[in-house]
């Protein structure tokens, strides 16, 4: 990849939905949705405004981890249906508009893979990390299953064993180490290759990529993984040059200069994500070291500077090789409705999310206010010491049948429970209100698309990182958002004369001040250029 290179076009403008397919839509009626439901669901994200669908993964596996223990990269999950039924998902999104993206786990394979049975039982095999000491390094490893003696190094649970790209720096008291251009290493990026480009050819517009910043170990500054991502950017540009990555690294100042298009911040990888939406409310970890409160919080008591100076630092760094991805939330953090954040105050969230020069990711039901659910039990997976993740992944609410629309199946067989608060939000109830969270939210998108300054392009001035938070795009358009329980006033002249074109609740400007509600946002265009 040169210095010069930039992503393909389409991805500046878009606006990502992720999808968690076994919550979404299930059309045969098993109590677990499907690609088939994704499909007969398309006519909705169209109207929503989105043009971009993330759908995790979807491959053979025992999910044990919901998925991202992979048995087979080639092969549908029959629980999701079957490769023709993506094939056929991919031409329809496609005649909608809307581009399909999936999730690439190239770190580690399920422990039922051919791949990983295959080395077990074959000590002269070295795509994964094997030990053959007589006992365990470490606390992580675990003993093989098969013939080959000595243990194996997992990534995250036992059943995920890593797959081998090699370690950055030898160390004689780990004779396990090998470098990155070891034969195995060298393997497994071309099956990576191999992987990335029968889905390419199938037409999935691209990737987003499960612990891209893992792969090299022994790699404390990232920076031989940051080449092998780069060596994978080069390959693409030059055969797919339409397609894309999208990375859980959580640095997009290193990612997106090594050759991922755009990288998120993340809730785990610091500040940046959880200073906006993280109240402790949701799943949340003991290991997370917080200063303050988040800032879109009815209490008040958060700032923007977090943000702001992760933002300027990746931007900085960037430049036009890529962008900055901003979710809403995500099937392993909190939703935005969450605790004592309900639904009636998250609006300005997507309001900024939608107007600041991020790519906006949407996950599934967010945009009608589905709330975290607290108390679930695990499933395959998500409860990871304090982090209850299940929380976040509960049926998406069409309607206000008991099935809520998901589904058809009796209740308990449902993937996770529905929602069973008896005010939960559903599309059907706010289709037909023009003041619903979720038409405010396709409103937003529509500005976004129709105002390039509002976009990924446009430069932003910020004038406030209080309450209210204020800032300009393309030094022609004014976004105001307060986000607590308490009205917030800015002392600033000279935009008396600005025309409102979307907002909730109430922003007043005057001569000298804006005055505005709680839970209120307004997106103006200015008289006069700044």
């Amino acid at each position: 990849m040169t210095e010069a290179s930039t992503p393909p076009e389409w991805l500046g403008d878009a606006v990502i939905y992720q999808i968690y397919p076994q919550s979404y839509a299930d059309s045969n009626g098993d109590g677990i949705g499907d690609l088939r439901g994704i499909a007969a669901r398309l006519d909705y994200l169209v109207r929503l405004g989105v043009d971009t669908i993330w759908i995790n993964p979807c491959f053979v596996s025992e999910f044990k981890d919901a998925g991202y223990d992979i048995e087979d990269y080639f092969t549908i999950a029959p629980r999701y249906g079957t490769n023709t039924d993506l094939a056929a998902l991919i031409v329809r999104a496609r005649s909608h508009g809307i581009r399909v993206m999936l999730d690439l786990v190239p770190g580690h394979t399920s422990h039922l893979h051919p791949w990983f049975l295959a080395s077990a039982d074959d000590p002269g095999d070295d795509r994964y990390i094997w030990s053959d000491s007589e006992q365990p390094p470490g606390d992580k490893w675990v003993a093989s299953p098969g013939r080959r003696p000595g243990y194996y190094l997992p990534n995250f649970y036992a059943i995920q064993p890593a797959l081998n790209f090699g370690y950055a720096q030898m160390d004689p008291a780990e004779p396990w180490r090998e470098p990155v251009d070891a034969p195995g290493p060298r393997a497994n990026r071309a099956a990576l290759r191999e992987i990335m480009a029968h889905w390419f050819d199938l037409g999935i517009a691209g990737f987003r990529v499960d612990m891209a910043y893992s792969l090299v170990k022994g790699d404390p500054d990232r920076s031989a993984t940051a080449e092998l991502w780069r060596e994978m950017r080069e390959w693409i540009d030059r055969e797919y040059p339409d397609r894309v990555l999208l990375s859980e690294w959580g640095d997009p100042k290193q990612s997106v200069v090594a050759g991922i298009h755009s990288d998120f911040f993340l809730h785990f990888a610091g500040r940046a994500l959880r200073s906006l939406w993280d109240n402790g409310q949701g799943s949340h970890s003991s290991d997370w070291v917080e200063v303050g409160s988040c800032y879109f919080a009815p209490e008040g008591g958060g700032s923007m500077r977090d943000f702001l100076a992760a933002w300027a630092e990746a931007d900085e760094a960037i430049g036009k090789a890529g962008f900055v991805a901003l979710p809403t939330a995500n099937h392993d953090f909190s939703r935005l409705t969450c605790g004592t954040r309900t639904r009636d105050m998250v609006a300005p969230a997507f309001a900024f999310q939608l107007t600041w020069p991020s790519l906006p990711v949407i996950y599934y039901g967010d945009e009608i206010g589905m709330r975290y659910v607290p108390g679930l039990p695990d499933k395959e997976g998500s409860q990871l010491g304090t982090q209850a993740r299940q929380g976040s992944r509960t049926p998406m609410q069409w309607d206000d049948t008991p099935g809520a629309g998901f589904s058809t199946a009796p209740a308990d067989q449902f993937y996770l429970p529905i929602d069973q608060d008896p005010d939960r939000p559903s599309v059907a109830e706010q289709e037909n209100d023009e003041d619903s969270l979720l038409n405010q939210v396709r409103r937003l998108i529509a500005l976004r698309r129709q105002i390039p300054a509002l976009g990924t392009g446009g430069t932003v001035e910020v004038l406030s990182d209080g309450y209210p938070f204020a800032y300009v795009r393309g030094g022609t358009h004014l976004v105001v958002v307060n986000p607590r329980a308490k009205a917030a006033s800015l002392d600033v002249a000279g935009l008396a004369e600005a025309r409102l074109l979307a907002g909730h609740g109430g922003v007043a400007i005057g001569t000298h001040a804006i005055d505005v509600e709680p839970f209120s946002y307004g997106v103006f265009e200015l008289a006069e250029p700044r």
